[in-house]
């Protein structure tokens, strides 16, 4: 029986994605001078052997490459994510890994190989060897377009599905058959008669389809989509034989199979109820987060008054817009005072301070991990914002980035 994930698994997701979108924002920018940089994806519990051995063939036939530079580069890319694959042992992480490797300096006249591994939260399932221009991401890039859990139901009069979509990754939890036309028979019954047995098979049908969705979607999803052939599914939908906190989204899907297949039709067919959803999540938290701000009320923003909530365990949630990109570095004065600066990333590090006092940087951290490593140790809840959305756009815009909903004030 599959396991539905808990709030706090959600959450923890939720931050992963994060990251890792950030870390894909960050590969997406690398160039290499030719097909030389290296992408590879091992599957959950793969065998690393055979990954290995498959590349030190393609570092046998590098040798056939042209250009002196691009072969070196190529080679000593390969030799490096060979190396890596030893710390695994026999088989690869649970989830699987992605490894990324290659020459990514942007001066021709110098070299920098260098190798960045990523734990996707949502399982590797395609093991890929791509060697070219630039990194391939897009089966990563997939994995973050969804935030949430979602429930999945495919069927028609006969049969039913019942999963989970999380990111690109369906999980099926179960699979149940209706008895409708298979123990009644017609025999010497008048027809009304008949006509109700097979209402009421039906409807029991229905009702244990609803029983199975209670077992598994009353917590965990954020929505069940419902698909399939034929008008069951309406009918399914219309009589509701399931717990009134499960949320059905949007009008049901038209499928040609109750399977796997079918499954993949819904995932393909549901994009725009998922992205409506999303989008109407986000709508109604930062709705609320500026109803607060405005009256006075339970939240603030800016960097300063945060930290100072979350330091003192006063923010009950933190808002952090995945478009924040800022450093905060811990900086010394000449006379030994330190202090803490914040600069957008793609600035040069201080090297004075805003009255031109001159300073040294002693370390730098990614100021929105900061803010959430200190929720994480205050045990604060950490909602990550999208830029996707007016209002995810405006929360950038207008707070900075950094908000928090408090306690008490």
């Amino acid at each position: 029986m599959a396991k539905m994930p808990t709030k706090e698994e959600d959450e923890s997701r939720s931050k992963a994605l994060y990251q890792l979108k950030r870390q894909l924002d960050h590969l997406k920018n690398m160039r290499g001078s030719g097909t030389e940089l290296i992408s590879v994806y091992i599957p959950g519990s793969a065998p690393v052997h055979e990954t290995s051995n498959k590349l030190k063939e393609e570092a046998g036939q590098a040798s056939n490459i042209k250009s002196k530079s691009t072969r070196k580069n190529v080679t000593d890319a390969l030799e490096r994510i060979i190396h890596h694959l030893k710390t695994y042992g026999n088989s690869a992480p649970e989830s699987g890994v992605a490894i990324f490797c290659g020459n990514v300096s942007d001066n021709p006249a110098r070299t920098d190989i260098e190798l960045f591994t990523l734990y996707p939260p949502e399982p590797i399932t395609v093991s890929i060897y791509r060697c070219d221009s630039r990194f391939f991401l897009e089966p990563l890039e997939r994995t973050v377009d969804v935030k949430d859990t979602y429930g999945m139901v495919v069927m028609d009069g006969r049969e039913c599905t019942l999963a989970t979509l999380r990111g690109t990754n369906i999980t099926i939890l179960r699979r149940l058959n209706s008895t409708a036309h298979s123990k009644i028979r017609k025999g010497g019954q008048s027809a009304r008669r008949y006509e109700r047995l097979i209402e009421e098979s039906i409807e029991y049908y229905y009702k244990r389809i609803g029983e199975a969705m209670d077992q598994y979607f009353v917590t965990g999803t954020k929505g069940i989509i419902v698909g399939g052939p034929g008008p069951a599914k309406e009918d399914f939908v219309k009589m509701s034989p399931f717990n009134y906190q499960i949320h059905v989204l949007g009008k049901p899907i038209d499928t040609g199979y109750t399977d796997e297949q079918g499954l993949r039709e819904l995932m393909a067919k549901c994009g725009d109820i998922i992205s409506a959803q999303e989008a109407a999540k986000e709508k109604q938290l930062i709705d609320r987060f500026i109803k607060e701000v405005v009256s006075g009320g339970l939240a603030m923003y800016g960097e300063a008054n945060v930290r100072a909530a979350l330091e003192s365990k006063q923010a009950s949630q933190l808002l952090i817009s995945e478009g924040l990109k800022w450093k905060r570095y811990h900086v010394k004065l000449q006379g030994g005072e330190e202090r803490f600066v914040n600069k957008r990333a793609e600035e040069d590090a201080p090297k004075t301070l805003a009255d031109g006092t001159p300073v040294s940087v002693l370390s730098a951290v990614d100021l929105a991990d900061n803010l959430i490593e200190l929720a994480d140790a205050s045990k604060t809840k950490t909602e990550i914002i999208s830029t996707d959305t007016s209002e995810g756009a405006q929360f950038l815009q207008s707070f900075y980035g950094i908000g928090a909903f408090l306690r008490y004030k």
